[in-house]
């Protein structure tokens, strides 16, 4: 049923929307057409253009930004775009020239057949919409095209801290969750109490153990959190004493072993902000590489939350970081105090950033939805899909809310 929707929908904008703008029936520009994807534009190699009524968008940019393996065959000038999901796979040869398209072997018209314009296949945007689950819609106010990526199966990691409670029945929605219960103090040590980021009391039945059990139990792999901020110099204390970076180490490995957690979450901010910057990133090099080990040791996966490249704080190596963790979060928030959504600009660049670094299944969209709501969390999602990311990561439990869940819903699969 949901299908049909789309299809309706696509052939509706292509017979009232786009033959609604200019065209001389053969090749003319889109005369300020702008196409976005999940609320943020999308580049192209070559702008959109109109062909006797129909508007065709570089397909391989499209294909691409939505996981689909693009190839294209010169000798026969066919591009073929193959996609797999949870419904299966679906295969779509498309012939320069040619009016119809091959789609899991059935021949199916198009309204325009496939040009080549300066090297880059162009097809009629509806057709896409069709056959891949995009939805696609048309404003001709402002002349805009907007695509919405099908929903997606990504990897889900929740974020469970202090005042998480209220929605801990959300917890079976994630891949895994980090409970924010542990932390380097002002002093550099490693504790589990304390004013913040401390054990929580149990409250009858419900203890921080049954927590983690019930959230293991149900196939949500729980993580021990670790936070320390370095306001205080307590973690460049531990980055210098090696025999105080050893015993801490030890204490996070014994504390998620003992306590059934199947990994570590590492969330040590501030650094490099001032100071010998390199040094800073060698140093905390050194403290990953030793807790990665002992942790591996301990059957215990890795992940380090980090800073974004393009904020304040320079004390992190993504390069080596990803070497030595199973994965990373981009903490791409915060950027203007998390007083609104995120700028969609400043996520794009940080998300590049680590790139050049970072392969793109080892890295994790860290969304803060203090900052998003359920007009704006989607097109934040809609950037960790877009580059193929490993998948996103919430802060936090007890934030959530159902208007972001429902949206989020739609996106990816919880």
């Amino acid at each position: 049923m949901k299908r049909i929707a789309t299809i309706v929908l696509c052939a509706a904008i292509t017979a009232a929307g786009f033959s609604s703008l200019p065209t001389d029936g053969v090749h003319a520009a889109a005369g300020g057409v702008s196409i976005v994807l999940d609320g943020y534009p999308l580049p192209f190699p070559v702008e959109p253009a109109v062909m006797s009524g129909t508007t065709m968008v570089p397909f391989r940019a499209i294909s691409e930004a939505l996981g689909v393996k693009v190839e294209w065959n010169q000798a026969a000038k066919q591009i073929t775009a193959t996609n797999k999901d949870t419904s299966g796979t679906m295969k779509v040869i498309l012939t320069l020239g040619k009016t119809s398209a091959s789609v899991n072997g059935a021949s199916v018209k198009l309204a325009v057949a496939p040009q080549n314009v300066r090297g880059t296949t162009m097809i009629p945007l509806s057709f896409f919409g069709q056959q891949f689950g995009a939805g696609v819609t048309w404003n001709q106010a402002t002349k805009t095209v907007s695509i919405t990526s099908p929903k997606k199966d990504v990897y889900t990691l929740g974020f469970y801290a202090q005042g998480a409670y209220s929605e801990v029945s959300l917890i079976p929605d994630f891949d895994a969750v980090a409970f924010g219960w542990s932390r380097i103090d002002r002093s550099g040590q490693y504790t589990v109490s304390g004013t913040e980021f401390r054990w929580p009391q149990a409250a009858g039945d419900v203890t921080p153990d049954s927590i983690v059990q019930n959230a293991a139990a149900g196939g949500t792999a729980p993580y021990l959190m670790v936070y320390s901020g370095d306001k205080e110099l307590e973690l460049t204390k531990n980055m210098e004493d090696l025999q105080l970076q050893q015993q801490t180490i030890s204490s996070i490995v014994d504390t998620a072993a003992q306590k059934g957690f199947q990994g570590i979450a590492l969330d040590l901010e501030g650094l490099g902000m001032t100071g010998d910057k390199a040094l800073v990133q060698s140093q905390y090099n050194t403290f990953v590489k030793n807790l990665s080990a002992k942790a591996k040791a301990a059957n215990l996966k890795l992940t380090v939350i980090l800073h974004p490249l393009n904020s304040s704080y320079k004390g992190y190596d993504y390069k080596t970081l990803a070497s030595l963790a199973d994965d990373l979060v981009i903490m791409a928030y915060a950027y203007e105090g998390e007083t609104g959504p995120e700028p969609m600009n400043k996520v794009d660049e940080s998300i590049r950033l680590a790139l050049q670094q970072v392969s793109k299944d080892k890295l994790i969209l860290g969304i803060s939805v203090y900052s998003e709501n359920e007009t704006s969390v989607n097109a934040k999602i809609g950037l960790a899909k877009r580059y193929g990311l490993k998948g996103i990561a919430i802060w936090r439990l007890g934030l959530i809310g159902q208007p972001v869940l429902s949206e989020m819903g739609k996106s990816v699969e919880l």
